[in-house]
């Protein structure tokens, strides 16, 4: 299956984000620093791959920009100086100007029992 390229979408990306995407050597440092990794469907540095080849719909079907904590471990890590998280706002900020929505509570049969983190994680990036 060929993927239509989508040029904007990179271009897009390194505009909200003010970061390089094209700088990733995907040496996979991002993901062995993260603490969330194992609840990704997708490894950090593939999103990047995806990005630069302009995989657009394949990245919106992942959960990895939604599961990143914004904790900077990858930002601080990463041998090329790339702030990795500023990446991943970015991408969650391009999905929420789609208003697309990605957030389903209705499978969680008790919402109370929710962390409160959670859901003000959630909150923070529901708001643009």
């Amino acid at each position: 299956m060929k993927v239509k390229r989508d040029q904007e979408f990179l271009d897009k990306v390194e505009e909200l984000s003010g970061q390089s995407v094209n700088a990733c050597i995907r040496c996979g440092t991002c993901s062995a620093g993260c603490p969330f990794v194992k609840d990704m469907d997708v490894l950090p540095e593939r999103i990047f791959k995806k990005i630069v080849l302009g995989d657009k719909e394949g990245i919106l079907e992942k959960n990895t920009m939604w599961i990143c904590a914004a904790c900077f471990t990858c930002s601080v890590r990463c041998p090329r100086d790339i702030d990795i998280a500023k990446i991943m706002e970015a991408v969650r900020q391009i999905v929420l100007r789609e208003d697309i929505d990605m957030v389903d509570l209705d499978h969680i049969e008790n919402l109370e029992e929710l962390p409160q983190l959670a859901v003000v994680g959630c909150f923070r990036k529901e708001t643009a």
